[in-house]
């Protein structure tokens, strides 16, 4: 098992992300602008089983694209030019769904920069339980102050 580099608090010190939608627990490795690996425990009592679905816990698709894109955002604020801004999406491509993840899981988010210019970049990201891949995105996005007059 990997050494855990940062938990939630240091996690919040970077995205601005809050529960109950900060989606990811721990930070394993990071090369600030490259790459990340990072952790979700999948819980029974994460929000969205109560809905999805009663009775046959599933955790929903669009959820792990957004923790992946959590990691990534990690990956991209760790940078000196990027300290203190929001990463928001500019687009999802390629994603591909091959596993249901369910409570009691142990979701490994793993996302590396394929491509940069200025604040727009891409990331190819690889979720997996045990090994075995659950998701894969490549995850456009966009670095902004957080001023909504930069929409």
């Amino acid at each position: 098992m990997s050494e855990v580099l940062m938990n939630k608090e240091q996690i919040m010190e970077i995205i601005p992300h809050r529960d109950p939608f900060l989606l990811i627990d721990e930070i394993l490795e990071l090369e600030p602008g490259v790459r990340v690996k990072a952790r979700k425990y999948i819980k029974e009592d994460d929000f969205w089983f109560k809905g999805h679905f009663p009775g046959y816990p599933v955790t929903p698709g669009v959820l792990m694209v957004e923790m992946l894109a959590q990691a990534g955002a990690v990956c991209m604020l760790s940078t000196p030019e990027f300290k203190g801004k929001i990463g928001l999406f500019g687009g999802i491509d390629k994603a591909k769904f091959r596993r249901q993840v369910v409570p009691g899981d142990v979701l490994d988010l793993e996302v590396e920069m394929i491509k940069q210019r200025g604040p727009i970049g891409t990331g190819k990201g690889v979720a997996t339980v045990d090994g075995e891949r659950a998701v894969s995105c490549e995850i456009t996005f966009v670095v902004t102050d957080g001023d909504k007059s930069d929409k």
